[in-house]
């Protein structure tokens, strides 16, 4: 890199993290300081590329919608568990491997194609399958891309934190999802002005599409300099990551932020209900477009407002984040109770799927930051995977206690799940702060 360049990438990076000079590399190794600008835009532009592909291959949106044009309906109640719970349940033993390796950012990137791999398996059961034929490819490309993800997942925040200073990781997080947002809009936009219903073969290249963004930014992600850290030798794998569990017992702090983060599932197992309430009420295929620009917007105009709170107090991000939920749960499933479904026409769920999108983007950020900022080294990684394997279980529990709800009724389900909201704020009040200025 030319010493020009550099020097734009540090006036930009300056601008960007508010800061004269390099004295704020707080938590991180004094040698890694002189790399941080350049880190900070290659991780920058890799999450930018990721969150755009996540918003092309939603499970609350557009796989849910494509599973119906399909043929395979009654397979969309396991998009979401899956999506999630198959990157959360096996990170213990998947950090216990990473915690192994002094460099960690391969990981990342070996992830990120087999992300990419597993949206392209997508592609083909959607091009030359039909039916439940179809609709199992897609489940089992998905469970393949969920455990890819859980490579990127452990493996982030610990590059991240090696690499980024405490206090300007937040408003990463915050713009990669902010420019993800945006990119997303205008490619909602461009692919469903005026198209009418969507096409088997519009999907195929919505899917492709969204491939490529995972493989592009592997390559990006590989660039970045990241120093050998701590590593734990010996012991097994699995053994090791039973033996990290004992820090739900041992540490209280974490014990709480687990417990929260548990509550706050609610902001994303209420999203696909208002889809499915919408559907019912309108069976059109660009109404995918409104819930995809909703859920893009939300992400544009947001994220980037919630990481710069969340560099302030992840704490307090994550309350406001629970108390936007768990309002707008409530309210809709109150509205919809007493004045039925149809309650607002066409455009009232998509709009308050948008509120929605915006509260979740808050959780996230807000427990990412905290979970980053509440310990270093290995610890870091320890959280990362027993946090998301604990989350994964009880999301698939959760996620089996609100299907059986909506055999009773969906409303019902979002109600129940803005009460857990509110449970949520509550609990994310009792905890402590953890970001230092």
């Amino acid at each position: 890199m030319s010493e020009k360049s550099s020097y734009s990438i540090d006036q930009l990076y300056s601008l960007i993290a508010n800061e004269e000079d390099a004295r704020v590399c707080k938590d991180i190794p004094a040698e890694a300081c002189r790399e941080v600008p350049r880190n900070f835009f290659l991780i920058l532009f890799s999450n930018v590329l990721t969150k755009l592909g996540d918003l092309l291959i939603s499970p609350k949106t557009v796989l849910a919608w494509l599973m119906s044009a399909v043929g395979a309906p009654a397979l969309v109640a396991w998009l979401v568990p899956i999506r999630e719970s198959g990157s959360m349940v096996p990170q213990m033993v998947i950090g216990a491997w990473v915690r192994r390796k002094a460099v960690r950012k391969w990981f990342w990137t070996l992830g990120s194609f087999g992300q990419a791999m597993s949206v392209i398996a997508m592609a083909a059961s959607v091009w030359f399958l039909e039916g439940y034929a179809a609709g199992t490819g897609i489940v089992a490309a998905l469970v393949v891309f969920s455990l890819s993800r859980g490579f990127c997942s452990v493996s982030m925040k610990d590059v991240q934190g090696k690499c980024i200073p405490k206090t300007r990781r937040g408003r990463l997080s915050g713009l990669a999802s902010s420019l993800g947002g945006t990119a997303t809009v205008i490619l909602t936009a461009l692919l469903f002005w005026d198209r009418g219903d969507p096409t088997v073969g519009f999907y195929t290249l919505l899917l492709l599409l969204a491939a490529s963004m995972w493989i592009i930014a592997g390559f990006l992600f590989a660039g970045v300099e990241e120093y050998p850290g701590e590593t734990d030798g010996g012991g097994n794998a699995l053994a090791e990551a039973f033996k990290s569990l004992s820090l739900l017992r041992t540490d209280t702090l974490f014990r709480n932020f687990v417990i929260t983060r548990a509550l706050l599932l609610c902001s994303a197992l209420a999203s696909p209900y208002f889809v499915v309430l919408a559907q019912k009420e309108s069976d059109i295929g660009w109404m995918l477009g409104f819930f995809l620009l909703a859920s893009s917007l939300a992400s544009s105009l947001s994220a980037s407002f919630w990481g710069w709170a969340a560099d302030t107090s992840s704490r307090r991000v994550m309350i406001r984040g629970a108390a936007m939920a768990s309002g707008i749960c409530v309210t809709v499933g109150c509205l919809a109770l007493v004045f039925g479904p149809g309650f607002g026409g066409a455009w009232f769920y998509p709009i308050a799927f948008f509120i929605l999108s915006i509260a979740h983007a808050g959780v996230r950020l807000g427990r990412k930051t905290y979970l980053v900022d509440m310990a270093g080294g290995n610890k870091r990684t320890d959280y990362t995977s027993v946090s998301n394997t604990v989350i994964g279980v009880l999301l698939l529990a959760t996620g089996a206690l609100t299907a059986a709800i909506s055999l009773i009724s969906d409303i019902a389900v979002i109600i129940v799940l803005g009460l857990m909201g509110f449970a949520g704020m509550i609990s994310a009040l009792r905890l402590d702060e953890v970001t230092e200025d």
